[in-house]
């Protein structure tokens, strides 16, 4: 790794408390690359938002050295290197007596920017996060939990900093709206490519997001820092292996997409044709229905049983209940195998132009490489 591409480096960081036998975290090494999003999981008192506190000198360092893009975090002052760094937090945080459109321009407004520079970034904020322009003379009171996080990712990112740094920001929104907001951040991420350091207890979040993944034990232990496909197929040892909990081969097919697997062209046929050469294109795959295609679209299924005396032509199809594209997931290939009549995942383009199909044995062969 060049020099040049390591945005934050720890170098044997340690936090040691008055009065406490332990360090809250003890000798850290790590290097974050440049565009780079590593998840901090561990579980309670492994000095993951300590690490990330003294990132940006909310906690000082007992002793060790942390570089944010080859500068020593302790030769500037506190308030200026936190100006430089986006910070997130569970709580939020946000200003209750300031408007939405004062408290995402908090950081620019200290920097001295003009007023008319901080409204044009400001539009263009809430525009990124997903919010309305006419909440921006509303009160945080007025919004809802989802939306008040995505006014605090708009606050930490509206000074442009290269890092941002997140403590278990999703952690206070119920499950569906907590999934939401992961998936808008990782495409909000995908455009803007963000150095991301963020907290989370939660091993799937942890999985879904990073990068890269450090799994920390209790004093800031390293357990293992590498990428979430590596973690899954080898845990460094005992200890994360028991982190990861159950079901690892199921998060694997969470990170790998549809295009890693064997897509072939299944049972299918045009509508055009005729009973018996439905029923050899079935025989030749052993099932008992057949997909239904009209030129490049796959319209549906027909059983067997509804080709009793009738051509393709002449039955009516029922629709695939899931068609997915090549970027999805295995886990949702999965899914719609085990859920669906036909027992396999109908793969499509982003045109809805039939692409094949998926069956079990397919993506088995990706747990089990």
């Amino acid at each position: 790794m060049a020099e040049t591409d390591v945005m934050i480096r720890l170098q044997s960081v340690t936090k040691q408390y008055a009065g406490t036998e332990l360090p809250a975290v003890g000798d850290l090494s790590l290097d974050i690359e440049r565009g780079e999003f590593v998840t901090l999981v561990g579980p309670s008192g492994c000095g993951k938002t300590t690490t990330l506190k003294m990132i940006n000198r909310i906690i000082e360092p007992t002793s060790g050295k942390i570089l944010i893009d080859g500068v020593d975090a302790l030769s500037m002052p506190a308030h200026e290197l936190r100006r430089s760094i986006g910070y997130v937090i569970q709580q939020i945080g946000l200003f209750p007596h300031r408007t939405i459109a004062q408290n995402v321009g908090t950081v620019p407004s200290l920097l001295g920017w003009e007023d008319s520079r901080i409204a044009e970034r400001t539009d263009e904020l809430i525009e990124v996060v997903g919010l309305e322009r006419e909440m921006l003379d509303r009160y945080p009171s007025e919004l809802s939990g989802g939306q008040q996080q995505r006014v605090g990712v708009a606050r930490a990112l509206a000074a442009d900093p290269p890092v941002l740094l997140m403590d278990e920001p999703f952690g206070a929104v119920d499950p569906i709206v907590r999934g939401h907001l992961q998936q808008e951040f990782l495409e909000l991420q995908r455009k803007l490519g963000k150095t991301v350091v963020f907290v989370t207890h939660d091993i799937d979040e942890a999985i879904r997001l990073g990068t890269r993944i450090a799994i920390l034990n209790i004093g800031g232990v390293l357990e293992q820092y590498d990428t979430p496909t590596e973690i899954l197929s080898n845990p460094a040892n005992q200890f994360v292996e028991d982190f990861l909990g159950g079901e690892r081969g199921l998060k694997r097919l969470g990170l790998l997409p549809i295009s890693s697997a064997d897509i072939v062209r299944g049972p299918v046929a045009d509508r055009t044709s005729t009973a018996e050469d439905a029923r050899a294109v079935m025989a030749e795959h052993e099932v008992d229905w057949i997909g239904v295609l009209d030129g490049d679209r796959l319209l549906g299924w027909v059983e067997a049983s509804a080709l009793d005396g009738a051509d393709l032509s002449e039955v009516e199809p029922r629709p695939f209940a899931v068609s997915l594209t090549a970027d999805a997931s295995l886990r949702e290939a999965l899914d719609s195998v085990v859920t669906g009549h036909a027992r396999t995942a109908v793969v499509v383009d982003r045109e809805g132009k039939y692409r094949g199909m998926l069956d079990l044995e397919a993506i088995s062969e990706e747990i089990t490489e």
